[in-house]
């Protein structure tokens, strides 16, 4: 690829007025750079955040949910430590931010994920990442109250609202057609898209001085001991498990692409972009999760999941792509 010429000294310019124009220069390349790499990190994301869908469902054939999450996420925290001390970063001496990562890990890891594993039990892996896609619907009104540069307008209302419908539709339908386990899967899953919501705009507004890897690690080891705990206790011990070819693929997927470094691409998004570019991550990873359900697990889209889903995404769509531009504009 070739690169922008440099902008040249004409004979009626001042050394000072030169150097200012290469300054200009260097800084919109350095912009562009920047900003394709924001773009490569996004999509690399909605694509690994769309396949763990997958990986979720097809390790829950042989491990129970809780303690299934504690192991991803202990394992996630064990590498990303490493990577600190490798890297030599510090942890973070304030306490506000020591109870910042402590809450955003119970909502983030804990919570969360406790509701996904264990809804995605009950309802297929297309269909929890299409309720998943509820995060910006809730995260909008948060990063109204949290951030000044995020205020709500008229098409971010109107997209929270074709939202709810969405989630109406698509509860009715597996309350009818999966029964009550899999509407109350579908509600869990639900309220973990607003824990996650919760957890991304305190990050965006109080964390973004605190290094990714650092943001990932604690959070993970924190979450990790409730659901580890409530797994020993509710589902035995671990070595009593059936660990089959699949349980362990599952599991190391998970760790490495689908928390190490999926985990690390968000908060460099949120710290590198405004948070309504990182709540549209959920546009693409339901599309991702619905065509791998599809094609490797033989899973169908019924017309509640489709209409409903339809709704959801395309009420992101209105209050996220639509809402950002009329910020800008006003």
């Amino acid at each position: 690829m070739n690169s922008a010429p440099c902008p040249t000294t004409s004979s009626s310019e001042s050394p000072a007025d030169a150097k200012g124009r290469v300054a200009l220069h260097r800084r919109r390349a350095r912009g562009r750079v920047r900003s394709r790499r924001a773009l490569l990190v996004w999509l690399c994301l909605c694509f690994i955040w769309g396949s763990t869908w997958l990986a979720i469902k097809l390790g829950l054939r042989d491990l129970p949910p809780l303690t299934f999450a504690g192991l991803r996420f202990a394992a996630a925290a064990l590498v990303l430590f490493a990577i600190v001390g490798v890297r030599r970063l510090s942890l973070p001496s304030l306490g506000r931010d020591w109870r910042l990562l402590g809450y955003t890990a119970l909502l983030t890891i804990t919570v969360n994920y406790a509701l996904v594993f264990w809804g995605e039990q009950y309802i297929p892996s297309g269909l929890a990442a299409v309720l998943s896609a509820t995060v910006p619907l809730f995260g909008l009104p948060l990063a109204h109250r949290y951030l000044a540069s995020e205020r709500l307008n008229f098409s971010k209302v109107a997209g929270v609202l074709l939202g709810v419908i969405g989630v109406a539709i698509v509860c009715s339908g597996q309350l009818g057609i999966g029964g009550p386990l899999a509407f109350w899967a579908s509600v869990g899953i639900i309220l973990a898209a607003l824990a996650t919501a919760q957890a991304g705009v305190l990050i965006k507004a109080r964390g973004t001085h605190i290094e990714p890897s650092v943001i990932a690690g604690v959070q993970m080891a924190g979450g990790c001991i409730p659901l580890l705990i409530g797994g020993v206790i509710l589902e035995g011990s671990p070595l009593e498990f059936q660990w089959t070819p699949l349980a362990w693929a599952a599991l190391g997927y998970l760790t490495i692409p689908g928390s190490v470094v999926a985990f690390l691409m968000y908060y460099w998004l949120i710290q590198h972009t405004d948070v309504t570019w990182v709540l549209m991550i959920p546009l693409v990873t339901p599309l991702v999760a619905v065509v791998f359900g599809m094609f490797f697990a033989g899973e169908t889209v019924g017309w509640h999941t489709a209409l409903g889903g339809a709704a959801i995404i395309g009420g992101v769509a209105l209050a996220v792509v639509r809402g950002k531009g009329q910020r800008v504009s006003e």
